[in-house]
């Protein structure tokens, strides 16, 4: 209820004011049924952006960091997640990939839209990087179609540690469903996982016209991290080495038998005197 609340009351017609959303490919989206939406990750506003423009409710999978905000402000953050179709998940990698999977697996036999994507975590730099193989799982663990989605200029709107969006049109560009049904029996091979999750992501190049690296998100964001500490670390001034005080120490007798004498007079001088 919260959910159609927010998107046709409270939130959805300011967005459609403010960003101007453009939607292509609308048809490929089933009118009823289960299919995972595939999308490349911009930004934060893309779980905003696509349900929007979608009939269909879309359930999300999102990080549990979400939902265990404490205080007032990460009550009300889980809730609005919650109200708004985001489904906790632990991405730790193991046995929390297991239990992510489950979750994206549930909600597709339900008859549901789940959406996904497959990077893992948000674009650094813009650009389209490698699929994990959760989404090639649940689509032949299911047998659903996957429909690539591909976010268009979001990252423009709500660029990562800004509080305050830019105001500008986005877009949304809905490729065609992806069937699978081929590989099916196939979900324990991982060069079957792998084939079909970068098939998933060469449609996604396509639909959005970024530059796909062949590297995970999280591993591009560690490399950028560390160069940033390392550029940090390159202009912090160095302290100076505290120099030693100096310590007179005592006259010795051999020091003051290597004192040069003073210049004895020329006997032309004494005898002159």
């Amino acid at each position: 209820m919260f959910y159609w609340l927010l998107k046709v009351v409270l939130v959805g017609p300011l967005l459609r004011l403010l960003f101007k959303p453009q939607v292509e490919g609308l048809e490929h989206v089933p009118a009823d049924g289960a299919a995972i939406l595939a999308s490349n990750h911009l930004s934060f506003s893309d779980s905003f952006f696509l349900p929007l423009v979608v009939d269909r409710r879309i359930t999300f999978l999102a990080k549990s960091d979400y939902f265990t905000g404490r205080g007032v402000k990460g009550w009300l953050t889980a809730a609005f997640f919650r109200g708004v179709g985001q489904v906790p998940i632990d991405r730790s990698g193991g046995r929390a990939s297991d239990a992510a999977l489950h979750t994206g697996l549930r909600i597709l036999r339900e008859n549901k839209l789940l959406g996904i994507y497959p990077e893992g975590t948000r674009s650094p730099d813009g650009r389209l990087y490698r699929g994990r193989t959760g989404v090639a799982r649940m689509a032949l663990e299911a047998g659903v179609p996957v429909i690539p989605v591909a976010m268009i200029d979001t990252d423009k709107v709500q660029q990562p540690g800004k509080a305050i969006p830019t105001i500008r049109p986005v877009g949304v560009r809905i490729g065609a469903p992806l069937d699978f049904s081929r590989y099916d029996g196939m979900a324990d091979d991982r060069y079957v996982l792998r084939s079909i999750t970068d098939e998933i992501m060469y449609a996604l190049m396509e639909l959005s016209g970024r530059e796909y690296v062949d590297v995970y998100a999280t591993t591009q964001k560690k490399r950028l991290l560390a160069a940033a500490r390392a550029r940090a670390e390159a202009v912090l001034p160095h302290r100076a080495a505290p120099v030693p005080p100096v310590i007179a120490l005592p006259e010795s007798a051999a020091d003051r038998s290597t004192e040069q004498a003073p210049p004895a007079e020329p006997d032309t001088l004494r005898r002159a005197s």
